[in-house]
């Protein structure tokens, strides 16, 4: 089930809200929302519940033992490894051992497991509770069903944002509804499933046509149109499913932090992690920069800790030589800014977007492409592919009708925070009763675009299932 369904929408959602508001006391609306998550998640994939059920279970016995006092770096050492043997063996045997097939001439069976649907964010957020715990006994809890209440919570189960529990245990002993916060709620997913259905679907319709073409089908044109439409696809893609997420928390009265702030505005590949995927580079910057040391150990040693990273986070996000270039490369502009590779100047002039606009859609090309040799097709196209054939020209044109262009046109103006900022004017804090009114309005028109979008639109999850 994905927040931009019908069943979800009119079904689901509708349910799950309304027999909360009913529930009398806040331990019958953790208890309801816990098990409605479990449904949530039984709906997609339920093969792979006891899975989940499992990792709940194994970070909250660790974290038990971390609370007794006794031996508490075997603890979180055994934590460790559960949880890593566990994201191993379901989302990176085949690899492994496809790899060594190739590279040592095997022929080892592929027992071909189905990726567990959210298992990279749940196991990470399963770690990151037992290491808070380790570090601090006051962080943990006793009580397993707020472990799997905040573990499970259907709108940041499947995709995200990775929250930490010190963030919102306080929220699940003691929240309140206000309509305020629904009103925030609502407003935050709306857009969010603007953002899926209208900007990012459309931006990947061209995006999956241009990189099913052969080398032969390619020019410049189409390969840069490909290539930029996958970088507007990924982003309105994976932060819409979390303002989604965000708002639903508010809807049921959580607070859940950012997860992207305008990325495609920054003038450097530091500055870009600091507003792409927040909760994951926080999670790495807390649970592995720092602890390899960061950037206290010399010039070097940093720039090793920063490969090591951004190695670990493409390896994160798939089982893909293709991903685990992406985090190399993003580690290799990272690292020459650090040594001050890449020139201050540019960095701080507008000069700094194009350069950063430059490196981040060239890494999602990689990161798009199904393995390094349709990558390798996609850069020579982009670099070298300016014979520009009649059939080129006439699948552009297939391509580029007016609602794409329009769409397109409209995703990069939000990418780049144009509107947000001409909202910033008179009317823009949203007090005024003229103001309140457009809002309420603009909102209910993209609502009714949004359905009526999924009246014809096929099953499209979003791309970070697949993570």
């Amino acid at each position: 089930m994905v927040f931009s369904s019908p069943i979800f929408l009119f079904t689901f959602l509708p349910a799950v809200y309304l027999i909360y508001q009913l529930l009398p006391g806040i331990r019958s609306r953790n208890l309801w929302l816990a098990l409605a998550s479990l449904l949530f998640y039984t709906f997609g994939q339920p093969r792979y519940l006891p899975l989940l059920l499992v990792s709940v279970l194994v970070n909250y016995l660790f974290g038990l033992w971390l609370l007794s006092g006794r031996r508490r770096n075997m603890a979180m050492a055994g934590a460790a490894v559960c949880n890593l043997l566990m994201l191993g063996t379901f989302k990176y045997l085949d690899f492994f051992l496809h790899t060594a097939n190739s590279l040592a001439g095997l022929s080892l069976p592929l027992p071909g497991i189905l990726l567990p649907i959210g298992i990279s964010f749940y196991t990470f957020q399963g770690m990151s509770y037992v290491i808070d715990v380790y570090r601090d006994p006051r962080e943990g809890t006793r009580s397993l069903g707020k472990l799997i209440l905040y573990i499970s919570f259907f709108p940041q189960l499947i995709a995200g944002p990775i929250i930490k529990y010190h963030d919102v245990s306080r929220q699940i002993d003691e929240r309140r509804l206000t309509p305020e916060g629904t009103l925030f709620g609502l407003r935050r997913f709306i857009t969010g499933l603007g953002k899926k259905l209208l900007l990012a679907n459309t931006a990947g319709q061209v995006a999956d046509a241009v990189f099913a073409l052969t080398a032969g089908q390619l020019d410049a044109r189409l390969a840069w149109l490909g290539a930029v439409s996958y970088t507007l696809q990924i982003y309105f893609d994976f932060s819409g499913y979390s303002d989604m997420a965000i708002g639903l928390g508010a809807i049921f009265g959580f607070s859940f932090r950012e997860n992207f702030t305008l990325p495609y505005t920054a003038k450097s590949i530091k500055e870009f992690w600091r507003r792409w995927h927040i909760s994951l580079s926080s999670w790495f910057r807390d649970y592995l920069y720092i602890p390899l040391g960061g950037n206290r150990k010399g010039r070097f040693r940093t720039g090793l800790n920063k490969f090591i990273v951004f190695f670990t986070t493409g390896l994160w996000h798939g089982a893909n030589w293709t991903f685990v270039l992406w985090g190399l490369w993003h580690g290799l502009f990272s690292t020459l800014e650090d040594w001050k590779l890449v020139p201050k100047r540019l960095r701080e002039s507008f000069l700094g977007h194009i350069y950063t606009m430059l490196v981040v859609v060239l890494g999602f090309t990689l990161f798009r492409a199904d393995s390094l040799k349709a990558a390798g097709v996609m850069f020579g196209a982009m670099f070298t592919g300016f014979s520009l054939s009649p059939a080129a020209t006439l699948t552009l044109i297939a391509l580029l009708d007016a609602r794409t262009v329009c769409m397109l046109l409209t995703a990069i103006l939000f990418a780049f925070g144009l509107p947000q900022r001409a909202a910033k004017g008179p009317l823009g804090d949203g007090t005024a009763p003229l103001a309140q009114g457009a809002q309420t309005l603009a909102y209910a028109a993209v609502f009714i675009l949004c359905v009526l979008n999924l009246s014809k639109a096929t099953f499209n999850p979003f791309i970070y299932f697949q993570f």
